[in-house]
């Protein structure tokens, strides 16, 4: 893939507000052709923290057989502060996409989309730098409120900000024995929430996260 080389060394302020400025650039709605690739993102850290580890998983769709996984690694040079994760992250995955032989054609962040506080979290960068097709599933909320779906695969109730339908909170398993909480969904780049839901609904196979985000999460969790 082509990778766009920019400065991550901005101050937290700077970077806030290229945040508010890139949100512009995201694009609501479906533009894509036929997936036939779809990749899933995390990063671990090693080192005390110190070192960020990218992986980026490429998945065959609809039947979610892996296709490639590559890892790459990169000092930590960002702090850790909410809403800012894409600067501390980003840098690390975007070097692992440039490993990549197979250009996915949809991309799962386990992170956040358009739900964070100006609208441009991790999904988002990552969409718009790639100029890919993106979304994002995240475990817990960052900002915003949502009810909770009720107890059925597929059920979501819309997640809100200060009025605005910012993603949504969706059941991917059943709460049998004991609760199993939704994930929040949200979109990236070049993509509807609706569609969002159908993708990450259908790369779940019976856990509550998709296998995007399991085959990621192993291989970024892998010491190799």
């Amino acid at each position: 893939m082509e990778i766009p080389k920019l400065a991550w060394n901005l101050t937290p302020r700077d970077a806030m507000a290229q945040q508010a400025a890139l949100a512009h650039r995201v694009r609501a709605e479906n533009d894509f052709g036929a997936v036939q690739w779809v990749a899933g993102v995390d990063v671990g850290l090693e080192q005390e923290n110190t070192l960020a580890r990218a992986a980026v998983v490429v998945l065959t769709f609809p039947a979610l057989e892996l296709v490639e996984a590559v890892v790459a690694r990169r000092p930590v040079t960002f702090p850790y502060i909410p809403g800012l994760l894409a600067y501390r992250e980003v840098p690390v995955v975007l070097a692992a996409f440039e490993k990549l032989q197979h250009v996915p054609h949809l991309v799962i962040v386990d992170g956040h989309g358009r739900a964070h506080p100006r609208r441009f979290g991790i999904a988002c960068h990552l969409g718009v730098l790639l100029d890919v097709p993106s979304i994002g599933c995240a475990k817990s909320i960052l900002v915003g409120r949502a009810e909770i779906p009720e107890n059925r695969v597929g059920a979501w109730t819309p997640l809100m900000d200060k009025g605005e339908t910012i993603g949504a909170a969706l059941r991917t398993k059943l709460s049998t024995k004991r609760p199993v909480n939704p994930v929040y969904v949200s979109i990236g780049h070049r993509v509807d929430l609706e569609t969002a839901i159908d993708f990450v609904l259908k790369c779940c196979r019976g856990y509550r996260l998709p296998e995007t985000t399991r085959y990621a999460h192993n291989a970024a969790s892998n010491k190799g």
